[in-house]
Formats: C-alpha cells, sequence, structure tokens
C-alpha cells in the first residue's frame, strides 16, 4: 500500500481525507488503494457515463491463457445518461462471468471462501450497473477492513449543485468538510486539476503515486493491472496489505 496514509495525517486536527471516483465494474488495486486510504469515497453518480470503452462495465481477470475480459452489456450506451441511470441488459453475461470466475480461481487458496459471496451479490434482482459495481465494491472493502474500518461511502447526486468539473469536485468536498483530497495521477486528473484552486479552498491535494504490487497468482508469470478479485481470491484478507 501507498504511504497516503503518512502523508495525510500530519498536523491536521480534525482530518477528513475525501476521494471520489465513478464505480467501476470490480476495479483494479489502485482504485482500492485509493478509497482505502479515504474516510469518505464518493460514488461519482451523476456524471456523463462514458460511451466509449471503459472500466465502467468491464475488467479483466488471469486465465492459463493470460488475461480475459469480462464486460457487462449495457442498454442504450451510446445516449448521453448519467452513471446512475444505466442499465445493463440481462442476457446472461452474470452466468458467463460466475463460469469463468469459477473455470480460473477454483484452484486458489480463497475461492471457497469468496466465490459464494459473489454468487449472492450476481444474483440481486435489479438492472442497475452502479447498484451492482458499488454492491462489489463494499463486498471488497468489507473483506479488507481488517477491523481498521472502512471510508464512509456517500453519492454525489446527495448533494446538489449545479457545478460541473473541478467547481463540482470543490462544491462536494467542501459539503464534506475535506481537509485533504485523493486524485490519481494519470492524464485524466491533470487535464482539470487546478492545485491553486485547492489551496484557495483550504484542502490538501495529494497525487496518489502507485506502484503496483506483485503478490502470488496463478497460471504463471505475474500479470499486474487485473481485477481486484485476482489479489481476493490469492491472498484473502493479506490482500488489504498487499495492495
Amino acid at each position: 500500500m501507498t504511504n497516503t496514509k503518512k502523508i495525510l495525517t500530519g498536523n491536521f486536527s480534525p482530518s477528513v481525507t475525501v476521494s471520489i471516483h465513478q464505480p467501476n465494474y470490480i476495479p483494479w488495486l489502485g482504485f482500492f488503494d485509493k478509497v482505502m486510504n479515504s474516510d469518505i469515497y464518493v460514488v461519482f453518480d451523476d456524471v456523463q457515463y462514458p460511451r466509449g470503452k471503459d472500466f465502467a462495465n468491464r475488467n479483466q481477470i488471469k486465465t492459463n491463457n493470460g488475461k480475459l475480459w469480462l464486460t457487462i452489456p449495457i442498454k442504450d450506451k451510446s445516449s448521453l445518461k448519467l452513471w446512475k441511470d444505466i442499465q445493463y441488459i440481462d442476457n446472461g453475461w452474470k452466468a458467463k462471468h460466475l463460469k469463468n470466475i469459477e473455470s480460473f480461481y477454483k484452484k486458489s487458496d480463497y475461492f471457497e471462501t469468496y466465490y459464494p459471496k459473489l454468487e449472492n451479490i450476481f444474483s440481486k434482482n435489479n438492472d442497475s450497473l452502479m447498484e451492482l459495481n458499488v454492491d462489489l465494491i463494499k463486498f471488497v472493502l468489507e473483506e479488507f477492513a481488517m477491523g481498521s474500518g472502512q471510508p464512509k461511502i456517500v453519492y454525489s447526486s446527495d448533494i446538489k449543485t449545479d457545478k460541473t468539473g473541478l467547481e463540482k469536485i470543490l462544491h462536494i468536498l467542501s459539503e464534506l468538510n475535506a481537509t485533504h483530497y485523493i486524485s490519481g495521477s494519470g492524464e485524466g486528473s491533470n487535464r482539470y486539476i487546478d492545485e491553486e484552486k485547492f489551496t484557495d479552498n483550504n484542502i490538501k491535494l495529494v497525487w496518489q503515486e502507485y506502484t503496483h504490487p506483485e503478490y502470488k497468482q496463478l497460471h504463471g508469470e505475474f500479470i499486474p493491472y487485473l481485477s481486484i478479485l485476482d489479489l481476493l481470491f490469492n491472498e484473502g484478507k493479506k490482500g488489504a496489505r498487499i495492495v
């Protein structure tokens, strides 16, 4: 795990660290590094859903032949809908995803521990992508909590504002009394982040500099940047320290 916690504690009292991110499908380790180092995770659900290929509705697992995409079919993906309004198509994809997960992780150390829990989440009778993804994120956070507590989860749609872009983020942070904001350091974040505006609002901007760890995997040579499920099935709760 990164040293973000050390950066955030400092001499600030009280300290409220916030991260904001769309609820992607069974996200990668870096997503959980950011969220687990936060006091509050804001589900960014009232922004436009991406129309191109994205991790919003797909992610990768490891097989004996390399990486495999697990993709959720989306209704009206080309339309300009908000995240919270996105529905998936019920065409049997859940059974296919579960079958692939079972096929390639059934020999992992923690398969019997977590696979039934995944089945329960997938069995819910709704077609909301956001609800499914948030349920899966909560499931991983609960397994990784290890007595250290979990971030509070709130939804950006519950924090009303007409602002957009960076001003929307700053409004959310203000409403949550944030003292620190964890931002990814990729091109997407760099495009809209203005450090001076965070300083003007008395918010410490913390860039997430994430180095992907190696851990025990099945199926040969280590492959990074997979879904968190790969870490969970192979390392169990120890994954919390590995992230």
